[in-house]
């Protein structure tokens, strides 16, 4: 992967972090704190760990060449955040740093191995596979959780429908 080919990851990945904020507007407030399925990180936990750890931590430390992430916070972080709004412009803020990492990045950091808090290093540009994995992974179970919580998810491919900053640029729909 170079910069070209991770601008164009980056941009499907704005997308569908787009459809994952709409996601996390329609989990009832109630439920955030609440484990509904027995044995899961609760909404809240899932929305730190998506937003904080395998977004933003991820992005940041292939920028600086290294990824640092504290997993064993992020329960302690969901409870602190405690409501549903605030937990979404948490995960705004966290899109905004990651974005902000990833504009510096270039081939130099794709092409350099970075050291995880996960017992393994991987190149840069093996960090974003991951991340995206992570993501869709994680952004599943909150699937799950609004369908146990009898709520509608927004459709996964719903990209028009997201918020200005997230929807298909033109060059994209134009094509």
């Amino acid at each position: 992967m170079d910069r070209q080919a991770l601008d164009q990851a980056w941009d499907q990945m704005r997308q569908k972090y787009g459809i994952y904020l709409r996601l996390l507007q329609v989990i009832p407030a109630d439920r955030y704190l609440t484990c509904p399925v027995p044995g899961m990180r609760s909404p809240a936990e899932l929305a730190v760990h998506v937003s904080a750890t395998a977004v933003r931590a991820i992005a940041q430390g292939v920028a600086k060449g290294e990824i640092t992430a504290d997993e064993a916070t992020e329960a302690g972080t969901a409870a602190e955040l405690g409501s549903r709004a605030e937990l979404i412009a948490f995960a705004q803020r966290c899109w905004d740093e990651a974005d902000a990492a990833v504009a510096t990045i270039g081939d130099v950091q794709l092409a350099a191995v970075v050291p995880t808090p996960w017992n393994f290093s991987l190149p840069g540009w093996a960090a974003f596979h991951m991340m995206s994995d992570e993501f869709l992974h994680h952004r599943g179970q909150l699937y799950a959780y609004a369908r146990v919580c009898g709520v509608e998810p927004p459709f996964m491919w719903s990209f028009g429908e997201n918020a200005p900053g997230f929807r298909p640029s033109r060059e994209a729909s134009a094509a």
